[in-house]
C-alpha cells in the first residue's frame, strides 16, 4: 500500500544550529559511539556537508519513482534519506533531480544505493552521499511509502532525526536529543582543544591522555 505521509514532527531551527556546528565524528563519540552509518556511504565530494531532518523513503532496488515522490512531497531543509535495499549498481539520482532539489531548497541526500553524473553534482554543490557512483539507470515502477522508519547504513532512521554529513562520513541523532548532544559534543571540542594545547606546550601523548598508569598495569616495559 502506498501512503505519502508528512513528517510527523519536526525538530526546531535551534536544534539544527546547535548541531550544525559539529563534525559526524564529533558526534558520534559525545552521544556514546552511536548512530554513525556504514563508513561505505559517503559524500560525492569531500566538501559536501548537510545537516537537517529526516525525510525517509523506502525504493524497491534500481527503483527511483518513491525517491521522485519524495522530493516533490520534501520541505526546505529536509534531508531524503533512502532505503534502497543496498543495491550499489544503480544510478537512482543524478543532476535532474538534484536541480529539482536545489529549486526547492531541500538540504540533501542520503541513499543507500548509487548515484550518477557526479561530475555534475560536485559543481551543483548539492550534498549527496551515497553507496556508489553508477550509471545504470533505474525504473519507476513500485510505490511503497515516505515517513517511514527505515534502516540505512546499518542504522534505524526515524523522520524526523537529525542527520549531519561531512567529508568523514553521516551519523543521526535522535529527534529529541539534539541540545543534550551538541552540549556533549562542545564539551567534547573544549577538552581536544585542551589536548592539543598541551601537545605545543610540550606534554607527552602518555601525559596528556593519563596513559601512564594504564601502561603500567598491562605490563608495558621500555627497554633502554
Amino acid at each position: 500500500m502506498t501512503h505519502i505521509k508528512k513528517m510527523p514532527a519536526r525538530p526546531s531551527a535551534a536544534e539544527i544550529e546547535a548541531l550544525a556546528k559539529f563534525s559526524p565524528a564529533t558526534i558520534h563519540e559525545a552521544q556514546g559511539r552511536r548512530g554513525a552509518l556504514s563508513s561505505r556511504i559517503k559524500p560525492v565530494d569531500y566538501r559536501m556537508k548537510l545537516c537537517g531532518p529526516a525525510f525517509t523513503v523506502r525504493c524497491a532496488p534500481r527503483d527511483n519513482i518513491m525517491l521522485q515522490l519524495a522530493i516533490n512531497y520534501a520541505q526546505p531543509g529536509d534531508v531524503i534519506v533512502v532505503s534502497g535495499g543496498e543495491y550499489e549498481e544503480a544510478g537512482s539520482f543524478g543532476d535532474v533531480l538534484a536541480n529539482a532539489c536545489l529549486a526547492k531548497g531541500i538540504g540533501g541526500l542520503v541513499t543507500d544505493s548509487g548515484v550518477r553524473d557526479s561530475l555534475q553534482l560536485r559543481e551543483l554543490g548539492f550534498p549527496v552521499f551515497s553507496l556508489s557512483v553508477c550509471i545504470k539507470g533505474t525504473v519507476k515502477e513500485t510505490l511503497t511509502s515516505t515517513n517511514d522508519p527505515i534502516v540505512v547504513g546499518g542504522e534505524l532512521i526515524h523522520p524526523g532525526d537529525i542527520i549531519v554529513g561531512d567529508a568523514d562520513g553521516v551519523v543521526v541523532v535522535r529527534r529529541g536529543e539534539a541540545l543534550e548532544v551538541a552540549r556533549l559534543s562542545q564539551a567534547r571540542e573544549d577538552a581536544e582543544a585542551g589536548y592539543i594545547a598541551d601537545y605545543k606546550a610540550g606534554k607527552s601523548v602518555i601525559e596528556v591522555s593519563k596513559l601512564e598508569a594504564v601502561l603500567k598495569a598491562k605490563g608495558l616495559t621500555v627497554e633502554a
